[in-house]
């Protein structure tokens, strides 16, 4: 495992930011955006026999190579091109009928909210939340606390895996068990999950799991996937109906065959998906999580000393991305001058009208980063409090 400080050099990432925010939209290293552009090269090189003769025999590769990693078969996952295009696919795929329920969480992220919304707004089902309160309960209590929202008229649960506004990890694997043996379906947003935490999709039992790899698996920008089961694929409708549907030509299946050829684009960012997954091994990257991990919990200590607020839950309940609670405050000033005169990229966030300040510590962040954070807080947080 190399260094924060060396690590840093195999990124494309500004020296001159202190950089707290891979959880937006990742940071790619830089052997793998060359590979990224390799593939884009070949493909104008001869674009009919890239696309016409090679495509499919690529994107299998390509599909193996994520599932082995996922421990999943290739024929259950397809690429997207971000996780909310996944939640898209299943969303619109379902046939839902008034009065029919989707139970959540109050700690979603905003575009998937609004997805299920909009499907809502057209089918007469009905959005629920379940609120979940901070601090965060242990695993069991949380599985009770959700579970109690299931009526008979629940037809889809819809989770985070790990949450983007409190970065907390929910129990998902307890609730697609329950959900199975209740007959309901099971649809998880994964966005934060795959590369920050090891993945095994067949032994979670989700009927359907999307997530980035432009995320913490530091793959190109537009490489997702999308997980179905095998006894759930038939409920799924291409988003974009184009030559894979109704197609004559023998493909893996239905599944892969209506979502992987949706007319022309460029996969160049799956292709290059694998080439994250030989950095990460290269850089033996469970190590580099687990040293993350770490960072992360003694920066959260010393935010809650300095704020003097409680941790919204124990250190186990995050991996390499954590959300703390800051005192009344005009955030957008924050987040404004954390940038412009400290050079620091981190978000804050108002869920539930409180204020969080969400950090991310990926193998390129050092404990100095951690310190330039806390100082410009302490000079900062008195300045801007209501």
């Amino acid at each position: 495992m190399r260094e924060p400080e060396t690590l840093r050099e195999e990124f494309l990432l500004d020296p001159e930011v202190v950089f707290l925010n891979h959880g937006a939209f990742g940071a790619c290293p830089k052997p793998v955006f060359a590979e990224y552009q390799r593939w884009q090269l070949e493909l104008e090189r001869q674009p009919v026999e890239f696309l016409g003769r090679r495509f499919a025999a690529l994107m299998q590769t390509a599909r193996e190579r994520l599932a082995a990693y996922l421990h999943t078969a290739a024929d259950n996952i397809v690429y997207v091109p971000n996780a909310t295009v996944g939640i898209n696919i299943v969303a619109r795929s379902l046939r839902l009928g008034a009065g029919d329920e989707i139970l959540t969480t109050d700690h979603e992220y905003g575009a998937i909210d609004r997805t299920w919304r909009f499907v809502c707004q057209k089918s007469g089902a009905v959005y629920r939340y379940r609120l979940i309160p901070l601090p965060f309960p242990t695993e069991e209590e949380f599985v009770e606390m959700f579970w109690a929202g299931v009526t008979p008229r629940t037809r889809v649960i819809l989770l985070s895996h790990i949450t983007s506004p409190t970065a907390l990890i929910f129990p998902v694997r307890e609730i697609c068990r329950r959900a199975r043996a209740a007959g309901i379906l099971t649809v998880i947003d994964g966005a934060h999950a795959v590369g920050q935490m090891p993945l095994d999709l067949d032994d979670l039992g989700a009927d359907f799991y999307t997530s980035n790899g432009h995320k913490w698996l530091c793959a190109p920008k537009g490489a997702a996937f999308l997980y179905a089961r095998p006894e759930r694929q038939a409920l799924v409708e291409p988003l974009v109906v184009s030559w894979g549907w109704q197609s004559d030509a023998p493909g893996p299946s239905r599944f892969v065959d209506e979502q992987e050829w949706q007319g022309t684009r460029d996969p160049a960012a799956y292709l290059a998906l694998p080439a994250a997954l030989d950095f990460y091994a290269a850089h033996r990257w469970v190590e580099v999580r687990a040293a993350c991990h770490a960072l992360a919990v003694e920066t959260r200590a010393r935010l809650t000393a300095l704020t003097g607020l409680p941790a919204i839950g124990p250190d186990e309940a995050f991996a390499q991305m954590f959300s703390a609670l800051l005192p009344p405050c005009d955030a957008e000033t924050l987040k404004r001058r954390l940038y412009d005169e400290h050079r620091i990229e981190v978000p804050l966030i108002i869920w539930n009208d409180r204020p969080l300040l969400r950090v991310s510590i990926q193998g390129y962040n050092t404990r100095g980063d951690a310190d330039r954070l806390i100082r410009a807080l302490e000079q900062l947080l008195p300045e801007v409090r209501r």
